[in-house]
């Protein structure tokens, strides 16, 4: 089949290039022409573990290109996939900003020869397909097409392999013809025995922002778990895998910590609980646990004042990690964007590092924040180590040579890393979430 990919952020990208890899004739576009530039070259702008080696596989076996010439890529195609960004609007009430969708569409449009599938892959509202639509018919009343929804479910850091091995690919459609073409697009993963959920375009738009806001919920629910762990004198860390072990509950994402970010999570329930309110109805859960999130990250400011003292200022704070997981470099609403503006504010003397992120941190962070070249340069002289991101280059520390460098063996620990037993018969003043 012929591809093309509108936009090559992190969703076109990573989809064009797999797709590439399933055999497939991908043609991704994007307006920025040094980034089109770079990728021709194989240079990827974001990290994620295995994306640089396949999109040079796929460039090299002519399956994969890059270019800023849209004219040249979309009559050819047999499905064209708009994967370019749906952001929080601008005035900050939580709406997804379609603007980018919808100039897509009318590009698209104008362009468009022979019957042609044009699939929403961007996270959208529900009753954007409609409206991508009518902007296609309006735009060329000749055009012969389908729209169809096909929601993306990749986690950062594991994208590849949940782009080649999901849990299930959704597709929402119409037309015989149109699902026809996806499920051929798919055809790969279907003799994996993928399960495919062919639906109504509505339900499809729906599915996204159902699954991110149920996976925020179970976040924030064992968030605040934790937080009654530590007024009672219970482990969160045990709760967790005696309620994990249940197979109606599962084990994935019950994992205290300083609360959930990314480009995801945050956007995605605030979208969802717009569109809720827009049809009359509610999702109070989802609020809920919007509002645990939030301060669940000024609960973590709390805890480091508490543990240097009652009061930051003057204290030097060794942060490791910076972005919102492990396996990215992407800080969009991760908790150090919260927890260490506040830290600054109070006076606190920052020493951070991140296997990946600091290049992205100087945009999203203020000034001052002294970025270090590994974690011990981080820890030294410093009077409390903040572990923020579980990167696993954190998991094994020469914990000795942490504590003898730092003026205060204080480690608080936001993603319960290490076994408090063994922190504390090694001389650390220590905490992590969710236990004493």
């Amino acid at each position: 089949m012929n591809i093309t990919m509108i936009g090559t952020g992190y969703v076109g990208l990573v989809t064009g290039t797999c797709f590439a890899e399933f055999g497939h004739m991908v043609t991704c576009v994007d307006k920025v022409e040094e980034k089109i530039t770079k990728l021709k070259e194989g240079v990827i702008p974001i990290y994620e573990p295995g994306l640089d080696t396949l999109v040079k596989k796929n460039i090299s076996e002519g399956r994969l290109c890059f270019t800023t010439d849209i004219t040249q890529a979309v009559p050819k195609a047999d499905a064209v996939f708009i994967a370019v960004g749906t952001p929080s609007s601008r005035r900050g009430d939580g709406y997804a900003d379609l603007t980018y969708i919808y100039d897509a569409a009318r590009e698209v449009a104008a362009h468009l020869e022979g019957y042609t599938v044009v699939v929403d892959k961007s996270t959208v509202p529900v009753g954007t397909a409609r409206q991508v639509s009518r902007i296609i018919a309006e735009t060329n009343p000749k055009a012969e097409f389908d729209v169809a929804s096909n929601p993306e479910f990749l986690r950062e850091g594991a994208a590849i392999s949940d782009f080649m091995r999901p849990d299930r690919v959704v597709i929402g459609i119409e037309t015989e013809r149109a699902e026809e073409i996806l499920r051929e697009i798919y055809m790969p993963l279907y003799l994996r025995d993928t399960p495919i959920v062919s639906t109504t375009i509505e339900t499809a738009e729906l599915a996204k922002y159902a699954a991110n806001a149920f996976l925020a919920v179970k976040i924030s629910f064992i968030n605040e778990i934790a937080n009654v762990c530590e007024a009672v004198g219970a482990n969160v860390t045990d709760i967790a895998k005696a309620i994990g072990m249940d197979g109606r509950i599962g084990s994935k994402f019950l994992h205290p910590g300083p609360g959930y970010g990314g480009s995801c999570f945050p956007k995605d329930t605030l979208a969802l609980m717009r569109i809720v309110q827009e049809h009359g109805e509610n999702v109070r859960v989802v609020e809920a646990a919007v509002e645990v999130n939030a301060a669940q990250k000024a609960r973590m400011v709390k805890k480091i004042r508490e543990m240097v003292g009652g009061s930051v200022a003057g204290k030097t704070i060794a942060v490791l990690g910076l972005t919102f997981k492990p396996e990215t470099d992407d800080m969009r609403d991760a908790p150090a964007a919260t927890i260490l503006p506040a830290l600054l504010e109070k006076g606190a003397r920052i020493k951070a590092h991140d296997p990946q992120g600091m290049e992205e941190a100087r945009a999203y962070l203020p000034a001052g924040i002294e970025y270090q070249e590994n974690a011990y340069q981080a820890a030294a002289e410093a009077d409390c180590v903040v572990l923020m991101t579980e990167w696993n280059q954190y998991r094994a520390l020469d914990l000795e040579r942490i504590k003898t460098s730092m003026k205060a063996a204080v480690f608080v620990d936001l993603r319960n890393v290490y076994d408090p037993v063994r922190m504390k018969s090694l001389g650390f003043n220590y905490t992590g979430v969710g236990n004493r």
